[in-house]
């Protein structure tokens, strides 16, 4: 690249000889995202070097980004090592975490080494598949129960013509739901490895296809918003949908207190009248003080689809006394995460993976996605434990004075 190279494309854009999005069609992507970051510049009358500072070759984001004129740089830090007994990783893990919010990683860090203390988080994945599903137009009531019939006598052909568009996908199931004359199929996939939204969305094109040569109905939209993606939803929180996961702990009372200067007895109290009680009350889809904060800077750091946090954070956590000490437990209901594909083949992003030990396909295939649910269920344990304790003992407020934040 050179900078005639790159003023010679903003020439031509000027010109109306091009459209931004056209420049890598001209020039190398690196090229093209510094012509069409100087051009920004020009217009808006702003500086973008910082934007332009980035760590890896702009075609490494061809797949994840149309525009590029840089990269958006967040500062990642690392919790742990956490001891993880899960069904998918067994042993210690350090949790990286991408965000803008002083004193998430020092809080998570803190719940990870009361976490260790008390023998590590047991984790488990308890259900998963991605999920799709259109919405077809009958004539009445009469023709929605035919197709409902129809779908489950011929779900093998539905799978057939799904499975066809992937080497990897398989559908799981298809249950229908009906409303008036409108017809909504949940199509269920194991997605393997991959978090699987576009490779549910191809195979259920295909199998919509079929529904609409064999059958009166009509497709109105191939995403009816009951799968239901990137908003609250009580189906997800029911249902699942990516990854149903649950980690949880018995810490000591001895632990308790000398480490998160409460008691049991105190940390089960806030958590039933904040997460539970007053959850209850506010109507709310998510009943947890702040698993969105974990899930959101583990996706971020790993490449995962950051507006998935809607339905990652929807999460229940719970707490109580035993003789031994304390319990508590969080089960998120719609973790959606893999590890191939999307966001995951960016540079730093694999790298946080690797750190993992969760980077690429498994073997066998799903278990890498397992590990890494099993992963933030962990972290987001941690940091439930660490936020509700210093609720319980009053130190919420102290901590971020004494970290300037």
């Amino acid at each position: 690249m050179t900078d005639t190279d790159a003023n010679a494309l903003v020439d031509r854009v000027r010109e109306d000889d091009l459209r931004l999005h056209e420049l890598e069609t001209h020039a190398d992507a690196d090229t093209a995202a510094t012509a069409r970051r100087r051009l920004i510049e020009s217009d808006a009358g702003v500086d973008l070097d910082a934007v332009g500072s980035y760590g890896f070759p702009a075609d490494r984001a061809d797949a994840n980004v149309e525009n590029m004129i840089g990269a958006a740089q967040v500062p990642m830090g690392v919790a742990g090592p956490v001891t993880v007994h899960g069904g998918a990783v067994d042993g210690e893990r350090y949790l990286p975490m991408a965000t803008t919010e002083g004193a998430l990683v020092a809080s998570v860090n803190r719940g990870c080494s009361v976490i260790d203390a008390a023998g590590g988080a047991t984790a488990r994945v308890t259900k998963s598949g991605m999920t799709r599903a259109p919405v077809f137009r009958v004539a009445d009531v009469a023709e929605a129960e035919a197709l409902v019939e129809w779908v489950r006598a011929e779900e093998d052909r539905l799978r057939e013509a799904a499975e066809a568009t992937t080497n990897h996908g398989e559908l799981t199931d298809v249950t229908p739901y009906v409303v008036g004359d409108s017809v909504f199929l949940r199509f269920r996939y194991d997605t393997k490895d991959a978090m699987g939204m576009n490779m549910a969305t191809i195979a259920t094109r295909a199998a919509a296809e079929v529904v609409e040569a064999e059958t009166p109905a009509s497709l109105v939209a191939l995403s009816g918003n009951l799968c239901t993606d990137k908003k609250p939803a009580a189906i997800n929180a029911v249902e699942g949908r990516g990854r149903s996961v649950t980690a949880d702990v018995t810490i000591s009372r001895e632990v308790v207190e000398e480490r998160l200067h409460t008691t049991p007895e105190a940390v089960a109290e806030v958590n039933t009248r904040k997460n539970l009680v007053g959850s209850a009350k506010a109507g709310s889809l998510g009943f947890n003080a702040h698993v969105a904060n974990v899930v959101a800077a583990v996706f971020l750091a790993t490449g995962q689809d950051a507006a998935q946090v809607v339905e990652g954070s929807n999460a229940i956590t719970t707490a109580e006394t035993r003789e031994d000490g304390l319990y508590v437990s969080v089960s998120l209901a719609s973790l959606e995460v893999g590890t191939v594909g999307g966001g995951t083949t960016l540079p730093t992003q694999a790298e946080a993976l690797e750190l993992l030990g969760v980077a690429g396909g498994g073997d066998p295939a799903g278990s890498n996605a397992d590990a890494l649910a099993e992963c933030v269920a962990t972290g987001a344990l941690a940091g439930e434990l660490s936020l509700i304790a210093a609720l319980g003992s009053r130190h919420l407020s102290s901590a971020h004075e004494d970290l300037g934040r």
